[in-house]
């Protein structure tokens, strides 16, 4: 790492960039030239003390407006002259509160320790979460804490909701939008990085929640085959209910008619769709929702959906996840996964909320691929074990705060968490892990019901640094952890192995079908056998009777 900009170090970039036309630094104004043009970046002080370059609000694609608006992406313009990066592009338009961002939104960001073309610094490509309907890349994900390890971290937009997901099976609105932005941001890494110090070779792509769905996504799609190299997901999979679309059309229809077009015909719909504002498109998930959905699972509606085949147009994919891992159908890459102690905290009010419909009906516990596969008896049979695994003879109530949280991390998160592992494991090494680390940089948990475990979202503050922690982690004994935790992710992006050494005093063994090892990431990082083991084999079991593939033995 560069640790200052005396004098001998600028002559030093300088002298490399005339070599091999690496950055330029200039009053403190790194430049790089890519394929599209060149970037002003800014040079930022860590705050661990060191220096680093950032570039901010590159964009990877051409804007998806006016009739590029459902389609997949185009590549960048290029541009004259220099292109300001200091600054974070517009997040992707999207409903938080009120109506925010803009649909001229495709941009990444870039955080480096080198502008050495020679550095080969591995690369880390970040998808943020948000139910694939909201979230951005901005200064919620600095790089500090990452880039300490010497790599690169890359964070991106992607569209959202109805303007990233809508699916109408026809070629002007085939699906996935937000996905194959995610795509051309991926190429424009292997295009570009090396002059940012990056190794096009070394692409460890991670996200959290829907981004972990995403991130696995990539892992089944023929189109981002070759882009990257390794893949962590963070409290999340492709496989689970809330990745994968339902009644793609049914859902656009009755959107459309929530917006005052009310028709069967798609092309009608995609003219009424495109005729209207970017802020009309957000904040449609739960106006949608079924009767049904209103209780099975978490309200995220609009996602990646399973595509057809259209001459002239290339799809994200084309078959269910659970049938492309399951068939081998793979970019097969080592895999870090897992899931937070207490995911389902964040959840015990929205369940609270819908307790009646739930001791109503216990078969709303049961995921929709199940479903899908049993007669109504045998959905009525699966609820029913379900009300009785987790709280007897009897309703649950308010006062079940504990058991929500575990019933929902489970459902929502755990069990997938453990067959996605199982079945990848076949085909690459995988390595497994529960978070449970809780002190002051848990800001998600602090507001939250007082249950044991981190909750969903509560290991991004120990990977990134942003506004909310900056004086939490000048205590002394969480800057430790934090170097910890920061560290088997970025070995594991090095490597491929979260601890190839003994450096850390931690050793993370090896996911197998049989021991089913994992790592406890809490204090001493104990590594065991098969996490929270007891409510996985009874969810395992309902798998099994649904003829479904499940954890192996």
């Amino acid at each position: 790492m560069i640790e200052s900009v005396k004098s001998f170090v600028l002559v030093c970039l300088i002298f490399i960039e005339i070599l091999c036309s690496a950055g330029t630094l200039t009053k403190n104004q790194p430049e790089v030239k890519t394929g599209d043009g060149t970037l002003r970046g800014s040079e930022e002080k860590a705050v661990q003390g060191f220096s680093y370059y950032s570039f901010k609000g590159i964009p990877y694609a051409q804007p998806p407006v006016g009739p590029l608006r459902f389609k997949a992406p185009l590549t960048p313009k290029p541009w004259h002259g220099t292109r300001d990066a200091t600054k974070y592009g517009a997040a992707c338009a999207q409903f938080n509160v009120t109506f925010v961002g803009s649909e001229d939104c495709l941009f990444l960001n870039v955080f480096t320790r080198s502008l050495d073309p020679r550095a080969n610094l591995p690369v880390m490509v970040f998808v943020h979460g948000g139910s694939f309907a909201f979230g951005a890349a901005n200064e919620f994900f600095e790089p500090e804490f990452l880039i300490q390890h010497d790599v690169i971290l890359v964070t991106l937009n992607y569209r959202l909701e109805v303007l990233g997901f809508l699916s109408l099976d026809i070629p002007e609105a085939p699906g996935n939008a937000g996905m194959k932005d995610q795509v051309a941001a991926l190429k424009w890494v292997q295009q570009n990085i090396k002059q940012f110090g990056g190794n096009p070779n070394s692409v460890t792509l991670f996200g959290e929640s829907s981004g972990a769905g995403a991130v696995t996504y990539h892992m089944l799609s023929p189109m981002s085959k070759g882009l990257f190299h390794k893949v962590i997901a963070e409290s999340g999979n492709c496989m689970q209910d809330w990745a994968i679309s339902q009644d793609s059309i049914g859902r656009a229809l009755r959107a459309g008619k929530v917006l005052g077009k009310d028709t069967n015909n798609v092309n009608e719909l995609l003219d009424f769709f495109m005729s209207l504002k970017a802020s009309a498109l957000t904040n449609l998930t739960e106006v949608t929702l079924t009767e049904d959905e209103m209780y099975r699972g978490v309200p995220a509606r609009f996602v990646p959906a399973i595509e057809s085949k259209f001459r002239g147009i290339e799809p994200f994919i084309t078959e269910h996840p659970v049938m492309a891992l399951t068939k081998g159908r793979i970019n097969s890459v080592p895999l870090m996964i897992g899931y937070n102690a207490g995911e389902g905290i964040a959840l015990v009010a929205y369940h609270i909320a819908k307790l009646d419909g739930f001791n109503r009906n216990p078969s709303y516990y049961i995921q929709k691929e199940i479903v899908n596969k049993v007669s109504e008896a045998k959905l009525k049979e699966f609820g029913d074990r379900v009300q009785k695994f987790y709280v007897g003879d009897r309703n649950m109530t308010a006062d079940d705060g504990a058991i929500i949280r575990d019933l929902q991390t489970d459902i929502t998160f755990a069990y997938s968490g453990h067959r996605f592992a199982s079945l990848h494991s076949e085909y690459e090494k995988v390595y497994f892990y529960k978070f449970n680390f809780v002190t002051d940089l848990n800001v998600i948990k602090a507001t939250l019901p007082d249950l044991e475990g981190a909750t969903h979202g509560d290991e991004l503050f120990y990977l990134f640094s942003n506004y909310i922690t900056s004086k939490i982690y000048q205590n002394p004994k969480i800057k430790v952890i934090v170097d910890k935790v920061t560290k088997l992710w970025a070995n594991f992006a090095k490597c491929g192995s979260p601890t190839p050494d003994n450096k850390l005093g931690v050793s993370w063994p090896r996911y197998t079908r049989h021991n089913k090892e994992y790592l406890n990431i809490a204090d001493n990082f104990p590594s065991g056998r098969y996490a929270d083991r007891e409510r996985m084999e009874f969810w395992n079991n309902i798998y099994k009777e649904a003829g479904l593939p499940h954890i192996a033995s």
